[in-house]
């Protein structure tokens, strides 16, 4: 096994860099050379294999960084098999939104890159991590609080990745 995977995510409030992390020493685990980054950070994809995204979804939508990291690294991604993910209280807390629909605001937002991978993970909603608004919010929708990460989920999606990425 050989290559080298880029894990690009963005995170608000750390729940989706731990998922990131996962991923990476998940992917290191199995022989690949990793890096995990801040999408906002990655000036090029020179020199990578494939490309992991993961973003968090809040009120509803996938941030925006997906979007405009694609924007950014079109040329780069387009040569690149690439997988996505996206984070948030929807698998645990269905009230919050469809998991289908997020996964389809992921891949909209991945759009022209065609994923060769898509999936949803539940996140960690911290009550202290959040300011009074989101409090309030949470509190009136009666969203559960909590590390709802399924680390062995986590795991057992990185490990399929190198065959739906061709490694």
């Amino acid at each position: 096994m050989s290559g080298r995977i880029l894990v690009a995510y963005a995170s608000r409030k750390g729940s989706t860099t731990g998922i990131a992390q996962a991923i990476g020493k998940e992917l290191i685990s199995e022989g690949y050379a990793v890096d995990v980054s801040e999408m906002r950070s990655v000036t090029s994809l020179a020199g990578y294999n494939a490309v992991v995204i993961g973003a968090p979804v809040y009120t509803g939508k996938v941030t925006g960084d997906v979007a405009a990291f694609v924007t950014a690294n079109k040329d780069g991604l387009s040569r690149l098999p690439v997988a996505g993910f996206v984070t948030g209280i929807a698998p645990v807390y269905p009230k919050t939104g469809d998991v289908k629909g997020f996964i389809d605001q992921l891949v909209t937002a991945l759009t022209p890159i065609s994923p060769v991978a898509v999936t949803m993970f539940a996140g960690a909603l911290d009550a202290g991590k959040m300011n009074f608004v989101e409090r309030s919010l949470t509190s009136l929708m009666k969203v559960p609080t909590g590390d709802f990460r399924d680390w062995d989920a986590i795991a057992a999606w990185a490990r399929t990745l190198a065959g739906k990425m061709g490694l």
